[in-house]
């Protein structure tokens, strides 16, 4: 009996270690948390803890308290993958990604072959920035979730306010060299074509992704060419050095881009000069007027010391929870088919619907110009201590950004 008494005793921080891991429901952050992504993925990661807390602090998910895991993938695409594949192994169901669609790309294949091989331990991927078109066309899996609007999407929205801007006559395109890069290139040319075909493209070019260091010559191309306008898509350094290296080269130009509100982007555009001349299309904006949104900005601010660049993480988030309680269940395919076709207010206001073709989550869209804030007490965010914010310029509502999809999705039976 003694025996018997001092075995159970020995076992019971086993048994109640076992019972609090069961209680803990891990997401997987894969994301650059090295090299010239990682003050980006660090942003994210923070966001994501965040909100985790947020969850936690009203019950969790189903009872269940969530863990945010951090994975470094250095932006890699095969990193990513041995990442995934360490998610795999340690009972983890659910990863979250979103910097770099050739890295989404990767992920979302390795997730449809390991759930097929491996039915009762499935892994859903949910994309909160990888915006490549495909993922949720060609390459589209039922596995695989956006919370972001993809590329063609956003192209249509700025060439939507473009085509109505005079003053654009020459515009030149740079962009990453990747998956991603290549989509916005190719829509620029083919949207502003069809819109504004008295616009001339004076420039079209792409550079290796987060290696470069120095964008002098690259600039020096755009003020060769006599632009009036720049496009990109780049985002993390390859924006902020972008734009340093035209402050230094006293390049006047108007800017349309995808992420300029990404670490360094605000200090590098106030360094520039342009009051209001820099456009960015995104999710929502600090300064949008929703008085819940600019609450947890502000909650966000003083806990992180830095702007919430993700509000499309917190739609994800928030979702998450609302389909696993509709599923009643935190098994992936329950939740995966309680997300198809779920409406949700979004964070910034308004109703966004995730569409059951392929996963793509549609919302309100918005055109903001970054400078000086006139209104204080209305528009009270500036960005990394400059002084300068961003004011909502247009809004595009959820019926006005939806595109066809040519998905064919394959469904588990």
């Amino acid at each position: 009996m003694r025996k018997m008494i001092m075995s159970a005793a020995m076992a019971l921080p086993f048994l109640i270690g076992a019972a609090h891991a069961q209680d803990t429901l891990k997401i997987g952050y894969i994301d650059p948390l090295s090299g010239g992504g990682a003050s980006i993925g660090e942003g994210g990661l923070k966001t994501y803890q965040f909100l985790a807390d947020e969850v936690n602090a009203k019950g969790g998910i189903l009872g269940h308290k969530v863990e945010i895991v951090p994975m470094d993938n250095k932006t890699n695409p095969q990193e990513s993958l041995v990442q995934a594949q360490k998610a795999v192994d340690a009972g983890i169901h659910y990863i979250t990604q979103g910097n770099g669609s050739s890295v989404a790309a990767a992920l979302e294949d390795f997730v449809t072959k390991n759930n097929a091989r491996n039915p009762g331990k499935e892994l859903l991927f949910f994309n909160y920035a990888a915006v490549d078109p495909a993922l949720t066309n060609d390459k589209c899996s039922f596995w695989h979730f956006r919370w972001d609007a993809n590329s063609d999407i956003k192209m249509a929205a700025l060439t939507n306010y473009m085509k109505d801007e005079k003053s654009i006559k020459k515009v030149y395109l740079i962009n990453q060299d990747y998956s991603f890069g290549q989509a916005v290139r190719t829509e620029a040319r083919k949207m502003l074509g069809a819109k504004r075909p008295d616009v001339e493209i004076v420039g079209d070019e792409v550079h290796p992704l987060l290696k470069v260091t120095d964008f002098s010559p690259y600039v020096a191309k755009i003020k060769a060419s006599g632009a009036d306008t720049v496009v990109t898509g780049n985002w993390g350094q390859d924006f902020a050095l972008l734009l340093k290296a035209a402050a230094d080269a006293g390049l006047k130009v108007n800017w349309y881009t995808y992420y300029a509100g990404g670490a360094g982007g605000p200090t590098a555009i106030k360094q520039t000069g342009l009051d209001h001349t820099v456009y960015q299309i995104s999710e929502g904006i600090p300064n949008s007027g929703n008085k819940t949104a600019m609450d947890l900005e502000k909650q966000f601010r003083a806990k992180e010391n830095m702007s919430l660049w993700y509000p499309r993480a917190v739609n994800e988030m928030r979702m998450f929870k609302a389909a696993a309680e509709k599923a009643n269940s935190l098994d992936p395919v329950k939740v995966a088919s309680a997300l198809e076709g779920m409406k949700f207010e979004v964070l910034d206001g308004g109703e966004g619907f995730m569409r059951k073709d392929d996963h793509q989550f549609f919302q309100p869209i918005y055109i903001s110009s970054f400078g000086s804030l006139k209104d204080k007490a209305k528009d009270p965010f500036d960005e990394e201590n400059t002084g300068w914010g961003w004011d909502l310029v247009s809004k595009v509502d959820t019926a006005q950004t939806i595109l066809p999809t040519t998905c064919k999705m394959k469904r588990p039976d």
